[in-house]
């Protein structure tokens, strides 16, 4: 990503992460800001500048810490240095917390980030796993940042905890070479084609993310895998018998022999009705009247009929393809 504006919290610059930026983005305008979370010159703008905005840099300070439990693949979501993405996925989750303005932040104190990681893992009793990527996609931020290279190596020369982050992108060279010694977790999202190419804007290609998996699995990292968010469009079970078929097929052995699949089913709001329908007027429409429901304030979710038709022939095709363990959950 190189950007075409990037706006900082002056305080950010006094980081070495924030020298470092500065550097790499000199040719850019670089515009002052009091706070990363409320830019009035952008969040001002309409939903037909949300291409425009995923075009920008956001360089900050990062003030909020706090963990939150998690009983799914981890113990805890870690806020970690980044939010927000430039990829333009029309169902983005982060659209609910920062509507239009999910642009790409980058937060500079890596260094008050990790140490809180360790001494949280170094404390407790068991080993805990931190998901440090819920909040943005760090396999693209690290070609900028470096960041999660950083991470790896640091956090895993102690002896306790496991680190864990999805991604939706293929650029795992650099963190192949890396002495991980086992404490990371990858996860890698799938999706058909067809719904990578029309719907995960500005992301991997689907045979891309399978080698990124394969590769990241034979450097001797632990793996998974998650099948999101699944989209219950008109030929949705020729769609993810695809996936499923193309996965099978290609997957290495070394994926498939411990594979933990998530499947998470699409949650969708007025917001992204709102703003795809301004930003992306030629794109398929996501939300469909017949198949869902409201699901509290704003947003819709599958009715029930229809999500346990769909959940029941998944798991079957899940299990038939790898195993009856191999699905860690289904929301």
């Amino acid at each position: 990503m190189f950007p075409e504006k990037v706006y900082y919290e002056p305080a950010a610059l006094s980081y070495p992460l924030g020298k470092t930026l500065t550097e790499k983005y000199r040719k850019v305008p670089w515009v002052p800001i009091q706070n990363h979370n409320k830019i009035d010159e952008l969040r001002t703008q309409p939903n037909s500048a949300f291409p425009a905005l995923k075009r920008l840099l956001i360089v900050g300070v990062r003030k909020t810490h706090r963990y939150v439990p998690n009983a799914k693949i981890s113990d805890f979501l870690v806020p970690y240095t980044s939010s927000g993405c430039s990829a333009m996925c029309l169902y983005c989750y982060l659209i609910c917390h920062y509507n239009k303005c999910s642009y790409l932040r980058l937060f500079v104190n890596r260094e008050e980030m990790l140490e809180k990681l360790k001494r949280t893992s170094m404390r407790a009793q068991a080993d805990l796993t931190f998901e440090i990527g819920s909040n943005s996609d760090l396999v693209l931020e690290n070609t900028i940042t470096h960041n999660l290279e950083w991470t790896i190596e640091r956090f895993a020369e102690q002896e306790k905890g496991f680190l864990t982050f999805p991604t939706k992108f293929n650029m795992v060279q650099p963190l192949l070479n890396l002495r991980h010694r086992g404490r990371v977790i990858f996860r890698m999202s799938m999706n058909p084609p067809e719904i990578i190419q029309k719907v995960e804007l500005g992301t991997s290609p689907l045979e891309r993310r399978i080698d990124a998996l394969n590769q990241m699995a034979g450097a001797g990292y632990r793996t998974g895998l998650l099948i999101a968010p699944v989209i219950l469009t008109e030929s949705w079970k020729r769609q993810y018998l695809e996936l499923l078929d193309i996965l099978e097929a290609t997957l290495s052995m070394q994926v498939k022999r411990e594979l933990g699949i998530e499947v998470i089913f699409m949650t969708y709001s007025y917001l992204h009705r709102a703003i795809n329908a301004e930003a992306f007027p030629n794109a398929p429409g996501l939300f469909d009247r017949e198949r869902m429901t409201g699901r509290g304030r704003g947003k819709y979710c599958y009715r029930p009929q229809i999500r346990a038709e769909a959940e029941e022939f998944l798991r079957f095709e899940i299990e038939k393809r790898f195993g009856s363990s191999s699905i860690r959950y289904m929301v």
